[in-house]
Parts: C-alpha cells; sequence; structure tokens
C-alpha cells in the first residue's frame, strides 16, 4: 500500500505529459528514485522481468505468471506503470497479439542505475573539501530548526506565526503556504488554518515535505524554471548521503537557483564559507524512502530524526470533556488549541476542555470532526489503550465524546463532492456489466447503479481504451 507521500507525488506525476516523462528517465536518479518509491512489489516484479528482454512481451505470457485470483492486482500494477509512462502496451488488434514492454528512456536510464558507467553525474559530484563544523548532529538541528519554524506559523498562521524565540519561515514559503491553500490570511476575516492545513499537520514528516514541493513546482514555471530539471533533482536529493558535501558546481542553472528555496525548507544547508557546497539534511536523503512513518505533530522532529517506529500518546481525556495533555511541546499545545479551550498549563502538562464552541471554531477553518477523533485516538495515553484492551477490545477514547463530536460537526454540515466521469447509456446489460466490472478490478469506481444502468470513476483513460478494445472485437 501506498503511503500518503507517495500518493501526493504519484498524483502529480501522473498528470505529467509523455515528452516530461521522456525527459524525466533520462536520469538514472529519477529511473531509480521511481521504481523504488512509487511502485508496489508486483509492479517492481514485472519491470525486473522486463528489465533485460530484448523483445516484448506478450500479454497472455504475462498472465501465466500471475495467479488467476490475483487478476486485479495485475491489472492495477499494469495501469500505474502504463501512467507512469514506464511501460508501453499495443492496442488490441485482430492481426497481432497485445505485448508490453519498458519504454526506452526507463528502460537505459534504470540499468545504468543498477550496473553503474557512464557520465551523467546523475547521483551527485561529491566535494573533496571537508568542513568540520558540519556534522550529522548539526545537519538535524539545522533541519529541525527550519521545518519547526513552517510548522509552526500553519498551527499559529491566526496571529503572526512566529515562534517563542522569534524564528519563522521566509516571505516566500509564507506565501507559498497561502497559495497551496494551507493557510489564510485576516485574524477579522476567517483567517488562519484550513482543513487542508490541519491534514497537513496530521501527515508524517516526509509526506509533509512532498506537500510543501509538489506546492513549489506548481509555481516553478511561473519562476521561469524548467519543471523537468526540477523534478530531477529532487529525485537525485533522494539518493545522495547524509552527511557528505556536494559541488555545486555540476548543477544546472535552474537547480542552483532551487537551492536557495531548499535552504528555506531546510532541505539543504550551503555552509557560508564555501557556497559552492551543499549538504542534503535528513529532510532530503528520505524523498524517496518510506523508512520513516512518524507523524511531525506527535512525536516531534527528534524522534523522526532517530527513526523511531511510533511515538508515544500523551493525551488523556474523560467522560466530562477534561482534556489532560502531557507535552512540554510549543507545538503540539498549539494543535490542541486548534479545537480545545485550554485552561491551565504546567511544566509538563496542559488541562483544559472539548467544548462545542471550541469544535465550531476548528470546523469554521475547515477542520472536521473525522480529523479531531483521528488526532485523539492516535495521540492518547497508553493508559486509555491499556483501558481499552481490558475491556476486550473496547473504544480507546469515551464513546460520548466521539459522538458530540460528531454531533457539533453535523449542525454545519457540508456535502462533500468527488471529481469524475459518469458512464450511461450503455448499448446492453452485459455490455454495462463488464465496463462496472472491469473499472472496479483497476480501482477506479466510486458508484454504480445496476438498476439505471450508470457508473461514476474517478479515472476515464483506461476505461475508455477497454470500451474501444470489447468493440474492436
Amino acid at each position: 500500500m501506498m503511503s500518503v507521500s507517495t500518493l501526493a507525488s504519484f498524483d502529480y506525476l501522473e498528470r505529467l505529459p509523455g515528452t516530461t516523462f521522456r525527459r524525466l528517465y533520462q536520469q538514472p536518479s529519477t529511473s531509480l528514485a521511481i521504481f523504488r518509491r512509487m511502485l508496489p512489489h508486483l509492479a517492481k516484479t514485472f519491470v525486473m522481468a522486463l528489465l533485460y528482454m530484448s523483445k516484448p512481451l506478450p500479454l497472455t505470457d504475462l498472465d501465466l505468471w500471475v495467479q488467476p485470483s490475483s487478476k486485479r492486482q495485475k491489472d492495477q500494477a499494469l495501469s500505474l506503470l502504463s501512467r507512469l509512462n514506464i511501460v508501453t502496451i499495443t492496442a488490441p488488434s485482430r492481426e497481432d497479439p497485445q505485448v508490453v514492454s519498458l519504454t526506452k528512456n526507463f528502460k537505459s536510464a534504470l540499468q545504468l542505475a543498477l550496473t553503474g558507467g557512464g557520465d551523467h553525474q546523475s547521483f551527485g559530484v561529491p566535494s573533496s573539501d571537508v568542513i568540520e563544523d558540519v556534522d550529522l548532529r548539526f545537519l538535524d538541528e539545522y533541519a529541525r530548526d527550519q521545518w519547526e519554524g513552517i510548522l509552526h506559523y500553519v498551527v499559529n498562521s491566526v496571529g503572526d506565526g512566529m515562534r517563542q524565540d522569534g524564528q519563522g519561515p521566509t516571505l516566500a514559503v509564507k506565501d507559498l503556504l497561502e497559495a497551496g491553500k494551507l493557510v489564510t490570511k485576516g485574524r477579522h476575516s476567517g483567517g488562519g488554518i484550513t482543513q487542508a492545513g490541519f491534514s497537513f499537520l496530521l501527515q508524517e514528516v516526509n509526506a509533509q515535505v512532498w506537500t510543501l514541493l509538489l506546492l513549489w513546482i506548481e509555481n516553478a514555471e511561473k519562476m521561469s524554471m524548467d519543471h523537468v530539471e526540477v523534478l530531477s533533482f529532487l529525485f537525485m536529493l533522494g539518493s545522495l548521503e547524509l552527511g557528505r558535501a556536494y559541488n555545486t558546481t555540476t548543477l544546472t542553472e535552474s537547480q542552483q537557483r532551487m537551492l536557495g528555496h531548499l535552504v528555506d525548507f531546510g532541505l539543504v544547508y550551503i555552509p557560508p564559507s564555501t557556497p559552492t557546497q551543499f549538504f542534503p539534511t535528513r529532510l532530503a536523503t528520505t524523498l524517496t524512502s518510506d523508512a520513516s512513518a512518524l507523524r511531525s505533530v506527535s512525536a516531534g522532529f527528534d524522534a523522526a530524526l532517530t527513526a523511531a517506529t511510533g511515538s508515544k500518546g500523551f493525551i488523556i481525556i474523560e467522560t466530562n470533556y477534561r482534556l489532560y495533555a502531557y507535552t512540554s511541546s510549543p507545538l503540539q499545545i498549539a494543535v490542541l488549541s486548534l479545537f480545545t479551550k485550554l485552561s491551565s498549563r504546567y511544566p509538563n502538562m496542559v488541562s483544559g476542555r472539548i467544548t462545542r464552541e471550541s469544535i465550531r471554531q476548528a470546523i469554521s477553518h475547515g477542520i472536521t470532526s473525522d480529523q479531531i477523533i483521528s488526532y485523539l485516538t492516535t495521540h492518547a495515553h497508553p493508559q486509555l489503550f491499556k483501558t481499552a484492551a481490558a475491556q476486550a477490545g473496547g473504544p480507546v477514547l469515551p464513546p460520548t465524546v466521539v459522538d458530540q463530536i460528531r454531533l457539533w460537526q453535523i449542525e454545519n454540515e457540508r456535502m462533500k463532492a468527488t471529481p469524475g466521469f459518469l458512464f450511461k447509456e450503455f448499448e446492453n446489460q452485459k455490455e454495462y456489466e463488464g465496463c462496472a466490472k472491469y473499472a472496479d478490478e483497476i480501482g477506479v469506481l466510486v458508484w454504480k447503479s445496476d438498476a439505471k444502468r450508470m457508473f461514476f470513476v474517478t479515472r476515464h483513460e483506461q476505461l475508455r481504451d477497454h470500451i474501444k478494445s470489447r468493440k474492436a472485437k
């Protein structure tokens, strides 16, 4: 199953035209990063099997590799590979059987990445100069300070977005957060964190980084920067070695300009004494890795940097809506204040109450009741989990609190729209059932009505080709 960050980056890549993919796949680091990060195991198996084949493989032979019960997984894997322009599948015809093969650029680039060779410099050029003051601890602290400054601004965006130590993100980062609708400006005009912003806080650190990077890439062309070079550079960063210096002289003009923005995000560090060098931080070297699956709000950046496997819960909530949070983190306290009326603060704990007004205030910023409940459950104190286990799998949170939070949202309930495509007016029942079944197999079916012979899907390209192939037979 794909992580949140993988899905975000995949959705962006899927919208790119084929010409962009051909340029991207000229770099071995890009091909290797997409292979490692964005493909499920079955798709990787197909790629490795096709990598050194001299001729295209008939699709009927590919069916023999997969058990009949896994046909749906096979179709989804081929669909993903096709949408990423990794494979080409010939159109069905009566004369020639359908065949599948890797695209030329991806095939040659992945072979180079796996076996080495060439002078592409796709994996960076290490610098021979050594700076003793820059070590792993320094880079981790630097990245943490930069990233926490951004998170504090998102949480406190109704105010000035400054942390207690007076630090905050640059103006360019603030404008990017507003352009991405993670925050809105204006204390008296509904300003502050948005629903997307709260979802951003609940994401893993890696997913948060990709969210901002994708927002920045979408604005890269406005800054006269080649988005293909930008993407290639990001994938290259994911393959670099943490704690090692790399030369900037081998980078393109767009990539050198990009370094300044990556400094704002905390992805790279450029020593003031040697501006021709840059150090990738842990935020950059994990761009193409799913190793860290921590939530930045709950565990804090320190835990993410130590690659721990989970975060210790710190929230206790009672049936009378009283909430106790055993934390001294300003960031965690700021997040709680988004939907809790805090009343007391101690050196290692804050207390407050969840009220109708505090929930409605959160909902007015677009934060949903499910998000609040998910946050409270994820960060519940271990004692609550022990109590739930002692009750033979009982609820972690008091049911009265959960139900009431949902009821408070229902007072201002809104409809949720899902963009997609409606298929209807089929010639017969057999055609409708076949198309609906295929849409379900490739994972794009959202809704269907057998009585009206219509269904709704999120994507139509592969389904369109399927309908054409059925009519061609």
